[in-house]
């Protein structure tokens, strides 16, 4: 699995830590990340979680990447602009029990996680069993047992909903305001990470136009 870690300006120094518990846990279950920034609070592609929506968006729709990891200072605001996308379902996670119960009830591509508040002594720590609940054995499985099928009936009918509540992406990308897309989708690792993995023709050819 391919996972995206996008950090935001108001966190974009906590990028390094979260990163390096990221992939202690993920990468000897045989996962690779992708660290998109924000690299540091004096980065100079600045990302507001408004715009994590837009290059999660662009990285799942696209098949760049498989999953999102990201934030803002309370997860909140993250989760709405993520959400606001097209095959992006995004789950708000405080604590290791909540980053189980989204994976095996919500089966959702991309969590929000608050990098501020309640983000004190063994914040490291709670990152590290929130991944490790999240990526443990496959997602979707239900939780408690006796609610799997339900809970699996009520994923593919929120599915089916958004595939008529949204429109595709190209669309999305090309009447969004061009340079809040530009910004989003420029940072230092975007284009090394991005067209290397991408899956999708017509979201390869929409990005290349806004980045021209």
């Amino acid at each position: 699995m391919k996972i995206a870690l996008i950090n935001e300006n108001s966190q974009a120094a906590k990028n390094e830590m979260v990163c390096s518990v990221l992939k202690e846990v993920v990468e000897p279950m045989g996962h690779e990340v992708f660290n998109y920034g924000m690299y540091s609070a004096e980065d100079q592609n600045s990302l507001t979680y408004v715009q994590n929506g837009i290059l999660a968006a662009v990285l799942l729709n696209s098949g760049a990447a498989d999953y999102i990891i990201t934030g803002c200072g309370t997860g909140e605001g993250a989760m709405l602009a993520l959400n606001s996308f097209p095959n992006v379902l995004c789950g708000h996670i405080v604590d290791p029990s909540d980053a189980y119960m989204f994976a095996q009830i919500n089966d959702g591509n991309a969590v929000a996680l608050p990098f501020a508040k309640g983000f004190g002594w063994g914040a490291e720590l709670n990152l590290k069993y929130m991944f490790e609940r999240l990526f443990e054995g496959e997602s979707g499985q239900g939780y408690p047992k006796e609610r799997v099928v339900p809970e699996q009936r009520n994923k593919k009918i929120l599915d089916e909903v958004k595939k008529v509540t949204h429109v595709d992406m190209v669309t999305i990308l090309k009447n969004l305001d061009r340079d809040l897309v530009k910004g989003a989708l420029s940072g230092e690792k975007f284009k090394e990470y991005f067209f290397a993995n991408c899956k999708c023709d017509k979201i390869e050819a929409a990005v290349k136009e806004i980045l021209a």
